[in-house]
Order: structure tokens, then C-alpha cells, then sequence
């Protein structure tokens, strides 16, 4: 029958202290090839160059976790700044788009703006233009009306005859001309 017991080696003080036997009493423990019985809180004492060989071991096993640890950590803090890279470079890309946008509503504002400002000055051209237009065209019909005559008439029809009257105006004169053309009757 074995004796079963959890063992806690501390090499740093040397002891072996059993935690929770099964039975009350010494403790057996192995040692490489060696049984060797102890009791609880008796201190034990290794061979140096085990004692070497196990901080080696002991220290390759804690750098190896804390390489684990240094790698984990890496990685997560990779994954954390490229996320946050691609936050920036949509943060980036909105403000770009926003000012291209504000910039594109300037231009075309000013465009606007420049458009209607030339549109008004050439309608205040078109207005005196024409203003200077019917002015010359005054002074035009004033002076053909001057030296030129012009003609104004009626006439009246009547069953049996035409009455015309007809004005003509010389400039300052004025011929009337009344007449009345009697229609030939036939049988």
C-alpha cells in the first residue's frame, strides 16, 4: 500500500512540509531513485548541483511565462493601436469630407454671389441703353414729324356715295381736303 501526500518543495528554505496527509506521522517522499522518510517540518537538504539544476529549471519556466505574458500583452496592444488607427483614419477621412464639403458650398456661394453681380450690372447696362434708345428715337420722330408730313383721313360710306375727309399735316401746316364721290347707278 502507498502513502499518497501532497508535497511543497521550497528550495529556497530547504524544508519539505506536507500539506494535508493522509495519515499523521512521517512523510515518504522520492527523490530521484531515493525514498526518503521525513518528518513534517523537518528540514531537508538537496545536493547543490541539484539545488542549480532546479533554479535553472525554475527560472527557464518563470521567463517562459513572462515571455507568455510580454507576447499576450504585445498582441493585445497591437489589436488595441490598430483599432484606434483605423478610428483615427475615419476620423480623418469625415473631417476631410466636411471640409471639402464647406469648401464646395463657399465656391459655389461666391459663384452665385458673382453670377447675380454681373447679371445686374449688365441689366443696368441693357435699361440705359435702351433709355438712351427711346431718346434718340424721340428726337428722331420730333424731327421727321418736322420736315415730313404724315396723312390721317376718314371716310363715311352712304348707299349712293363715298365722303371722304382727309388731314395732312406739313409741319406747321394743315390741308384739309373734304369730298364727296357720288356712285354711278346702273340699270
Amino acid at each position: 500500500m502507498a502513502l499518497v501526500f501532497r508535497v511543497h518543495w521550497s528550495i529556497r528554505l530547504g524544508l519539505a512540509q506536507a500539506a494535508e496527509p493522509l495519515r499523521k506521522g512521517p512523510l515518504l517522499i522520492q527523490d530521484q531513485d531515493l525514498f526518503l522518510l521525513v518528518h513534517p517540518g523537518a528540514e531537508v537538504r538537496k545536493h547543490p548541483d541539484e539545488e542549480q539544476q532546479a533554479t535553472k529549471i525554475q527560472a527557464w519556466w518563470r521567463g517562459t511565462l513572462v515571455r507568455r505574458t510580454l507576447l499576450h500583452a504585445a498582441l493585445r496592444a497591437a489589436i488595441i493601436q490598430r483599432w484606434w488607427k483605423q478610428v483615427l483614419v475615419r476620423l480623418l477621412a469625415e473631417r476631410r469630407r466636411a471640409v471639402l464639403e464647406s469648401y464646395t458650398k463657399q465656391t459655389w456661394a461666391a459663384v452665385r454671389l458673382q453670377s447675380w453681380v454681373r447679371m445686374w450690372r449688365i441689366r443696368q447696362r441693357y435699361i440705359r441703353l435702351l433709355h438712351a434708345a427711346r431718346i434718340i428715337q424721340v428726337y428722331w420722330r420730333w424731327h421727321n414729324c418736322h420736315t415730313c408730313g404724315f396723312l390721317r383721313g376718314r371716310y363715311k360710306l352712304a348707299a349712293n356715295q363715298l365722303g371722304l375727309e382727309l388731314e395732312i399735316f406739313l409741319g406747321s401746316q394743315i390741308c384739309r381736303i373734304t369730298e364727296c364721290i357720288p356712285f354711278p347707278i346702273k340699270n
